[in-house]
């Protein structure tokens, strides 16, 4: 225990030193700020008791005089925009006490434990993460006014809500045990008082960038943010040690709950950023793309890496803990915090409507292959035939397979896959183009009202081989569900899966590819044939 005393001392102690040196630097420009106006009053005294006479001293006085004047105005322009500025806040589902008084007392209990101040409320995030967060910003609160003063308050605790539903109740409490730890430090008014001069900073050289109409407002924000830049530069590296710091005390101190049990979790918290990935990626994102968004992601993530336990040894007796009590069950409704992250989650990683429409649907697991799977392999087959059709591809008499196989397996000068993908990705670009642009995020606690959604785009943009890839796979399981028998399903590491004789085939991806990249298509047609599939029959398309 002495020991880990000591190491919260001096983490403090690091954390405070930086914190001072952080005001210090606010200090040099407040200084630096003044000098002119101190000049002026020596020179104006100096006149009016004589001692500083002549038409020099007077030339002076005129220019040090307006030399001053400018300088504290722009001091003053530059203080009020980073006073006022807003702070980056992230993007969460508030979780009011009412509607999780479990999680609210187990958190608290923690701060008991650690002897630390309770955060003030909790918020989750579609992310597998967890922090606390600075919300005393006027400019943060909901409902809040133009001349509203910054409250004193505990930072906010922000809980990545997959870990809610994979992890057990113990797990989580030993996993947040260094982030509520962090609200000790945070309480020393230094420290805090360093935080909000670099946020304000930071919030500045934000604002200072965002597109602006008015050329004047555009070159005063200029000016300011070429001022919070040059301070940011100052202070960076005290900044930096000074979170090291707090970081470093708030792990000390947390080692004296729930030591052995958080090694563990940790783990844990690397499973389900894998897991959370995976689904993001290759389960929603397509669903994303079709107007419709899965309404129950986290509890998706258990069924994720439940499969995921299954298939890698490595994550053997992971699944075993599901006996135990989940952290969701601390949440009185965990269903609508299920579907309201959701939501979120397709807002931020998709560029999503902020709430559903027509166009803009829930869709449940049970829902999810025919709503989804089919409507995106039907889609994708349609667009590929109309794709066709514009290239003057001869066409018999309907959609087939064997007019999709027969033209990328043609001889000639140029591959007809190039031609082919290059039409495709095109016609895709054009469909995206001329989808209407989400809407910012005003409004939503969120800063970034002026940046374009998605804020954290999930993969990169598809070449053309790669859509042409995906479209003729989605041709083949269109042919495969209406004269084989096939039906469409859910794999939940690796999305739309095509289900035939109840079984996934997962051999299939590498025949499309031989076929799109060398134009051969007799491993394809093998397929089919031991699948039953018959490609001159015509395929229902949307």
């Amino acid at each position: 225990m002495s020991g880990t005393g000591t190491g919260v001392e001096r983490g403090a102690q690091s954390a405070r030193s930086r914190a001072l040196a952080v005001l210090r630097v606010r200090s040099t420009a407040l200084a630096v700020a003044l000098l002119p106006a101190a000049v002026a009053v020596v020179l104006l005294v100096g006149g009016a008791t004589g001692h500083a006479v002549g038409g020099g001293w007077d030339a002076a006085r005129r220019v040090t005089t307006v030399v001053a004047v400018v300088v504290l105005l722009a001091a003053v322009a530059v203080g009020a925009v980073i006073a006022r500025a807003r702070p980056a806040t992230t993007p969460t589902v508030e979780i009011a006490e009412r509607s999780a008084p479990d999680l609210y007392r187990l958190v608290r209990d923690l701060a008991d434990r650690l002897e630390v101040p309770a955060p003030s409320a909790i918020a989750l995030t579609p992310d597998c993460d967890s922090w606390l967060e600075d919300r005393t910003h006027p400019a943060s609160i909901p409902g809040a006014g133009p001349g509203r003063r910054r409250v004193a308050a505990a930072p906010v605790l922000v809980i990545g809500s997959p870990f809610l539903w994979w992890m057990r109740v113990a797990e989580l409490r030993a996993v947040l045990a260094p982030v509520v730890a962090g609200t000790g430090p945070s309480a020393h008014p230094d420290i805090a008082a360093a935080r909000r001069f670099v946020r304000g900073l930071d919030a500045a050289v934000a604002e200072s960038a965002a597109p602006h109409r008015n050329p004047l407002r555009r070159l005063a924000l200029g000016f300011v943010g070429w001022i919070s830049t040059l301070l940011l530069r100052g202070c960076r590296v005290h900044a930096a040690e000074m979170e090291r710091g707090v970081a470093t005390a708030a792990s000390e101190r947390a080692q004296t709950v729930d030591y052995g049990l958080r090694i563990v979790a940790q783990e844990q918290v690397g499973l389900a950023y894998a897991g959370w990935d995976r689904l993001l990626t290759r389960v929603a994102l397509p669903a994303w793309r079709m107007g419709r968004w899965p309404s129950r992601l986290d509890a998706g993530v258990v069924s994720a890496l439940t499969e995921l336990s299954r298939r890698d040894r490595l994550a053997e007796g992971f699944a075993s803990r599901l006996g135990e009590r989940p952290a969701c069950d601390l949440l009185e409704e965990p269903g609508s915090v299920d579907e309201a992250a959701s939501l979120l989650a397709a807002r931020l990683f998709h560029g999503g409507p902020a709430a559903p429409g027509p166009d803009w649907s829930p869709v449940d697991w049970q829902q999810y292959p025919e709503e989804v799977v089919d409507r995106k392999w039907r889609a994708d087959a349609a667009r590929l035939h109309r794709v066709l059709d514009t290239m003057g591809v001869r066409r018999a008499t309907a959609a087939t397979l064997t007019r999709v196989m027969d033209h990328l397996s043609a001889d000639g000068d140029d591959p007809p896959s190039e031609t082919l993908a290059a039409a495709i990705g095109a016609e895709v670009a054009r469909e995206e183009a001329a989808a209407p642009p989400p809407a910012p995020l005003v409004g939503e606690g969120d800063p970034w009202s002026t940046d374009p959604l998605p804020l954290f785009p999930l993969v990169p943009p598809r070449t053309g081989r790669d859509l042409l890839a995906d479209h003729v796979t989605a041709m083949v399981c269109c042919a495969a569900v209406d004269t084989a028998g096939a039906v469409p399903g859910l794999d939940w590491l690796d999305g739309p899966a095509l289900l035939v004789d109840g079984e996934r085939r997962q051999d299939l991806a590498a025949r499309v590819l031989t076929l799109v990249e060398d134009g051969d298509a007799a491993p394809l047609r093998s397929w089919l044939a031991s699948v039953g599939v018959r490609p001159e029959k015509t395929v229902r398309l949307v």
